[in-house]
């Protein structure tokens, strides 16, 4: 078993849906990855909070023994996201990012982060990524998250990094404006080509696609769930169980291991959609996980 390495946000989210309303609920993308890759392997997180940060939020990784010496408390307060989703909630309405501490944030990895062999760069900064990855001793397996905003922004350090990593979680949109392609499978393609052996396109409810160059794509639907609260966290959830597995195994991953990371990222991320916040994942334990990863094996079984 080997340790993850993630660096991502730590946030506070206000959220509107159709079920109701969450105001300043636990969030960021470094909160999900981490509560769920730690149910299967050691996660160190890098990020920033304000002074507002509640200790009952540090705790809940420090009881899932997640490693929180990455963690700087700064004068301020706390990033600040507010969003809401209708209809079919495929996508989030942002309202208001309010950055706070976030917005001066710069990655520092104390001295026994820099040997993780599984190495996560949550949606931050492309430079940011970069200084993380300079900061880093030979990791085994290296990911990314991106978004619309760095693609267009940032657009020759997000390549750059691109080229130092060995997988890729985007979404479908997110793959498209990166490429130019007409649609999903073209984008996957192009990533690719761009230096990823791998790249996982999150679908949302309609699971995900993933494309390597050695065995080609392996697509398969989302966990089948009638009522979804909160979709907000899903995808970094994704993320965590993906590295969490991978992580579990304590070598290199083959094409079979990416695509058994798969299917773990998406039952977990059908955890998280099922209230707000990280209130269901941080109930889900091994039991729990597995009970559903054979029902799911049931939904896609022939």
């Amino acid at each position: 078993m080997s340790e993850i390495l993630v660096v991502g946000s730590l946030a506070y989210d206000s959220i509107q849906t159709p079920s109701g309303k969450a105001d300043h609920a636990l969030g960021g993308s470094a909160n999900y990855f981490s509560l769920a890759a730690s149910l299967l392997a050691p996660v160190r997180v890098v990020g920033v909070v304000g002074e507002d940060y509640a200790a009952k939020d540090i705790e809940l990784l420090k009881s899932r023994k997640v490693d929180t010496a990455g963690m700087s408390v700064v004068k301020g307060k706390t990033f600040h996201w507010e969003g809401s989703y209708e209809g079919d909630m495929n996508q989030a309405i942002t309202k208001k990012t309010e950055l706070n501490v976030f917005e001066h944030f710069n990655p520092m990895l104390p001295e026994h982060y820099r040997d993780s062999k599984f190495v996560f760069l949550a949606n931050i900064s492309p430079d940011l990524q970069l200084k993380v990855l300079s900061q880093c001793h030979n990791p085994l397996f290296v990911g990314m998250d991106t978004m619309n905003f760095w693609i267009s922004s940032k657009l020759a350090d997000l390549k750059a990094v691109l080229k130092k990593v060995d997988v890729v979680l985007i979404n479908e949109g997110e793959a498209m404006m990166l490429t130019g392609a007409a649609n999903g499978i073209e984008a996957a393609k192009k990533v690719t080509d761009m230096g990823p052996k791998a790249i996982v396109v999150k679908r949302g409810e309609y699971g995900f696609s993933m494309y390597t160059k050695e065995q080609g794509f392996f697509i398969l639907p989302a966990f089948p769930i009638d009522h979804v609260i909160d979709p907000t966290g899903a995808g970094d959830t994704f993320a965590g169980g993906f590295f969490g597995h991978l992580a579990s195994l304590g070598r290199a991953p083959t094409v079979a291991d990416l695509k058994a990371a798969c299917i773990r990222g998406s039952i977990l991320a059908s955890f998280t959609i099922q209230d707000f916040s990280v209130n269901a994942l941080a109930k889900v334990n091994l039991a729990a996980l597995e009970t559903r990863t054979g029902q799911y094996h049931k939904v896609i079984s022939i």
